[in-house]
């Protein structure tokens, strides 16, 4: 698949560390009813804090957070004020090299401001949804905390020599809304890409749920592109609808998870099908951003590959290179 054109996607590489130098961090397993727990105790001049996490894999399972009563906001706004952010170019650099040319590596800011209150490692959603009904200056507190800390890393991701980089996502609009998206995501979304543009280089996010409430506040965002985007029957969105949403952007779809299950001809046929909805395959990329299960990686993908083959070939007319056009 690599020899067809597959390109593997090296996610949220580093190019910048975070320290915090007034605070103690302690870890240590644990083990019980067969599983291998993390705690993590945060020791600072104003209290303590721990997290209880699950190692699994490519991902973490949260069993506890930060905040767990009022009293622990002092102290997460002193960890969130603490921390400092250093270059490291040269471990990006390096990694990039010893992969190889048929991969590219992505840069990150971390999430959204609001949203490393809601699926960090800060509070779990439910908590959240409470905290921000009933003491919301607090919560608030957190957010502007976290937001200057983002604007630090803007020109740190933007010097890198990363050329392009996701800033947070996993938004749910059923839990955050129109009003809160606008006020809370989308002016750090286009303040970290006038810096990206400055330096020439990309920012999109990653929005893999329902994004029809969003889309209109997402099509007015300067974000170059839409990682992850999922289309129907998944979300409740087509990728007709969101190319015609958002049609300056960048579509980097996620194949819809629901399908790498059926026969391998039913997959080759609704990438087809997938394609078959835009009138251009321009600011297209077919990407899978959810893991797929064991027993069907293989196979599912070369159905994918196949049906892009088969499209390519049967509209040759949506994939002749344009003529190269000078920048004014």
């Amino acid at each position: 698949m690599r020899n067809r054109g597959l390109c593997i996607v090296k996610r949220d590489v580093p190019v910048f560390t975070t320290n915090r130098p007034h605070v103690k961090t302690t870890q240590q397993y644990e083990y019980g009813s067969g599983r291998r727990l993390l705690r993590t105790v945060y020791e600072t001049p104003v209290g303590v804090v721990h997290t209880l996490d699950e190692p699994a894999g490519f991902t973490t399972w949260h069993h506890e957070r930060m905040f767990k009563r009022p009293e622990d906001y002092k102290v997460i706004r002193f960890l969130l004020e603490d921390e400092v952010y250093t270059p490291c170019y040269e471990r990006f650099v390096r990694a990039q090299e010893a992969f190889g040319p048929d991969g590219v590596f992505r840069a990150a800011f971390g999430l959204e401001p609001l949203q490393a209150l809601i699926s960090g490692s800060i509070m779990d959603t439910e908590t959240f949804c409470l905290e921000w009904m009933d003491r919301r200056d607090e919560v608030l507190r957190l957010y502007d905390a976290i937001a200057e800390n983002r604007r630090k890393s803007y020109p740190l991701v933007a010097e890198s020599p990363a050329g392009h980089a996701n800033y947070g996502g996993n938004v749910t609009p059923e839990i955050i809304g129109l009003e809160v998206f606008e006020r809370y995501y989308v002016p750090h979304y286009n303040e970290a890409a006038e810096i990206m543009h400055r330096y020439g280089k990309l920012i999109g996010t990653h929005l893999d749920a329902n994004c029809r409430l969003l889309a209109e506040a997402v099509a007015g965002t300067a974000l170059d592109y839409i990682e992850a985007f999922t289309p129907a029957p998944d979300t409740d969105m087509t990728l007709g609808e969101a190319r015609a949403a958002w049609p300056g952007k960048v579509l980097w779809l996620n194949f819809p998870s629901s399908l790498h299950l059926r026969p391998d001809p039913e997959v080759e046929q609704a990438t087809f099908d997938l394609l078959n909805q835009v009138d251009t395959i321009d600011g297209l990329i077919m990407g899978i951003t959810e893991d797929i299960p064991p027993e069907r990686w293989r196979q599912s993908c070369t159905a994918i590959m196949d049906g892009l083959d088969r499209h390519a070939r049967e509209h040759p007319e949506l994939y002749a290179c344009p003529p190269a056009q000078t920048r004014q």
